[in-house]
């Protein structure tokens, strides 16, 4: 089954660290990754670009409205994503927790639909 993690992030805890604590942190991420494509459950996955560069479009009545970022009533916003086959929720969820953006906001797991669109 293939599990998209959420990355969320907020700037501040980033800009209260020092160059080598988010070192460290992205280090940590690689290795994980590494461990994941040798075990075949790493999928793919990317960083999504700074927050001021998208726009957020809600319809409503048939009407576009758009806003600068991706903000909805938080400071946190989607900062990247990875996919990852693996066998269980339990086992997507145990990777996500070992992501260094799980200490500093959030990790969403989240079951892909399949190309038939069920969800599992």
């Amino acid at each position: 089954m293939k599990y998209m993690l959420l990355i969320y992030s907020n700037p501040t805890t980033w800009q209260t660290m020092s160059e080598e604590e988010r070192n460290g942190l992205m280090g940590e991420a690689e290795a994980l990754m590494q461990e994941l494509t040798e075990s075949g459950e790493w999928v793919g996955g990317a960083a999504l670009a700074d927050p001021s560069h998208s726009r957020t479009v809600r319809v409503r009545d048939h009407v576009p409205a758009t806003t600068d970022g991706p903000f909805a009533e938080a400071k946190e916003h989607l900062a990247g994503y990875c996919v990852i086959d693996c066998e269980s929720i339990d086992r997507a969820t145990e990777i996500a927790a070992r992501w260094p953006d799980a200490r500093l906001v959030a990790m969403e797991v989240r079951p892909i639909m399949d190309d038939a669109g069920l969800e599992m």
